[in-house]
């Protein structure tokens, strides 16, 4: 059986509740710490075995296919300058795996599967990991390496979604997974924000899913749904009509960028597993909270 070797990174949204700082840099350009959150999408399916990366950028803006690019002026002055472990960092960038970049144009309806129609001249009859630009995850096991083992073991499976448990007061704001009777992984629908007491399950889905080619037939036939958008969601759930489709709990944390809240809490916890930084941010702020 074939494991997945390319994946579709979406980075084409407008980052509106970041402005004025996406109005030129990409909200997946914004950084964790030292990296942009989009290099920790790349890093992670490069772990799970990906070696060609499609990211689905906006029109207008370069800035991410700059970063994945060599960067000469750069290298020179800082092989002048003697920082040679700058220029090593620098130089492994474009080294992470064969690039393509991908525009979605104004013509293309917006949503959250446009990305994949944008890329449907670059997928074989192949399977493949999509993510989402601004979800981030913090796992031992890459988490799309978690997606491809289930999928190694149910080669038949139209696709594998990941999940994480949520506490019930907070299920209102995601898409809940609805299971299959009878079953705990495999899945049925997705419950839209679901009010509360009628949740279906305690699971919701995010941005890392591994997808058989079965679902680029759907792809190229969906329609418009809600606010006359591209669900993926919606494409989804025609395919579990004639496709088994699996859910699987990741064994480690969803980190979400989305907004300046949630952004800050993911950089918390990234620095929270940097040795180099730990310590001192955790003195930093208890002091700083005696204040």
């Amino acid at each position: 059986m074939q494991l997945p070797k390319k994946a579709i990174i979406a980075v084409a949204g407008t980052g509106t509740r970041f402005l004025p700082a996406t109005k030129v840099v990409p909200k997946e350009m914004l950084p964790i710490i030292d990296k942009p959150i989009v290099q920790y999408s790349v890093e992670e399916v490069v772990a799970s075995g990906v070696e060609n990366v499609i990211l689905v950028t906006r029109e207008g803006s370069n800035i991410i296919e700059e970063h994945f690019k060599n960067s000469l002026d750069l290298e020179k002055q800082l092989t002048k300058a003697g920082k040679n472990d700058y220029l090593k960092i620098v130089q492994a960038i474009p080294k992470l795996a064969k690039f393509n970049f991908v525009k979605q144009t104004k013509e293309m309806p917006y949503g959250n599967a446009t990305p994949l129609l944008a890329s449907m001249d670059l997928l074989d009859n192949e399977p493949f990991f999509y993510l989402f630009g601004d979800d981030m995850t913090l796992a031992d096991v890459p988490v799309c390496q978690q997606l491809a083992e289930v999928y190694k073991k149910n080669p038949e499976v139209g696709a594998v979604i990941a999940v994480q448990k949520m506490p019930r007061e907070v299920l209102y704001r995601y898409g809940v997974v609805k299971f299959k009777k009878g079953t705990q992984n495999e899945y049925e629908s997705i419950v839209e924000k679901p009010a509360l007491g009628e949740e279906p399950s305690a699971v919701v889905s995010f941005g890392r899913y591994l997808f058989s080619p079965k679902i680029l037939s759907i792809i190229k036939k969906l329609k418009t749904g809600k606010d006359n958008e591209l669900w993926l969601v919606d494409a989804i759930n025609e395919l579990a009509k004639t496709e088994k489709i699996l859910v699987h709990e990741i064994a480690g944390q969803w980190l979400t960028t989305g907004d300046a809240l949630n952004y800050l809490k993911t950089t918390v916890e990234f620095v929270k597993k940097r040795n180099d930084l730990k310590d001192e941010f955790k003195k930093y702020v208890v002091e700083s909270l005696k204040k």
